[in-house]
């Protein structure tokens, strides 16, 4: 067996009733999810277990609550015994990534990325900025596109490389419409917009960094135990001061996630094991390289299949 990498999700993963049934059967889990309430001053676990959905959605309450259900399941999952060479995650999830690797306390990761999620929704006012995922062409063509249309004055740019032919890209609500029509009359198969509240990753973030900046340099960053792949350069992070550092720019730039794979494959991981709500990266995972395994982790019944088929591999 070759290397193995924890990955962990970001924005959209997040239902209704996540992290519930663990917490029902684990006391840890509990006082976790207890931990995040206190730090954060108001129930967001009632929020996970029994929303609205509308609230939970929220950029500031979605992000803590992703991160707290991921940190959930990564702490039983490591009571199996199974740790990771690397990790990473998708925008938020590379908080999770960071705590995983015992960067940030989790109260302080909690904590981070509420107020992160706070400064998103503040940065542009609702219903400016918005994104959309373009499917079916090349990132080199598409980066034409969006260059045309922000210099001609509606900003727009790459947001999400996630895995090939699957590119969102963010902006202005104008410079994402254009930016999706122009790429349509190029050859892209389809355009969906994506139901966010702002243009994230985008230059339209750059005055969320400054906050961002004073609540990261509030909180202990310490060196990762275990090498993280930063979004912002597909490169691994160990050291404090550059976390700080790629964290703001990872605000108001391009999620490198499918060069993020790329670096990891080339690093000798062969096993990804995606922690947290939902699957979506592991499908990313799979389109960047069939050959790789992949487990998706979230709940006990997930946690014993994945620990039942990595203890079979290892046995072989």
């Amino acid at each position: 067996m070759g290397k193995v990498a924890f990955v962990f999700p970001g924005q959209g993963s997040q239902t209704v009733g996540m992290g519930k049934a663990l917490a029902d059967e684990f006391q840890e889990v509990k006082e976790l999810f207890e931990a995040a309430d206190a730090k954060l001053g108001f129930p967001l676990t009632d929020l996970m277990f029994n929303g609205p959905d509308e609230q939970l959605t929220l950029t500031m309450h979605a992000q803590p609550a992703i991160l707290a259900a991921s940190i959930a399941a990564l702490k039983v999952f490591e009571k199996e015994g199974i740790t990771a060479d690397f990790a990473a995650g998708h925008s938020l999830g590379e908080y999770t990534a960071l705590t995983a690797a015992k960067a940030m306390s989790f109260e302080e990761a909690v904590y981070a990325v509420h107020k992160r999620g706070q400064f998103m929704e503040q940065a542009v006012p609702a219903g400016e900025g918005t994104m959309a995922a373009v499917l079916g062409m090349k990132r080199e063509e598409l980066q034409q596109v969006t260059d045309e249309i922000t210099n001609a004055g509606d900003v727009v740019g790459l947001a999400n490389l996630n895995c090939p032919g699957q590119i969102v890209i963010s902006g202005t609500k104008d410079g994402v419409k254009k930016a999706g029509e122009a790429a349509k009359e190029k050859g892209a198969k389809r355009v969906l917009p994506l139901n966010v509240s702002g243009p994230f990753h985008s230059p339209l973030m750059e005055p969320a960094s400054d906050q961002l900046e004073a609540v990261l340099n509030e909180i202990t960053i310490n060196n990762c135990e275990i090498p993280v792949i930063a979004n912002v350069d597909a490169q691994p992070v160990t050291q404090a001061a550059d976390i700080r550092k790629k964290l703001l720019q990872q605000l108001y730039s391009p999620v490198l996630w499918e060069d993020s794979v790329e670096t990891l494959i080339n690093e000798g991981v062969d096993t990804f094991i995606e922690i947290g709500p939902g699957k979506v990266l592991s499908g990313l995972i799979k389109k960047v390289n069939r050959r790789v395994k992949t487990y998706a982790v979230q709940d006990s019944a997930s946690i014993q299949e994945a620990v039942k088929a990595l203890k079979e591999v290892a046995a072989q």
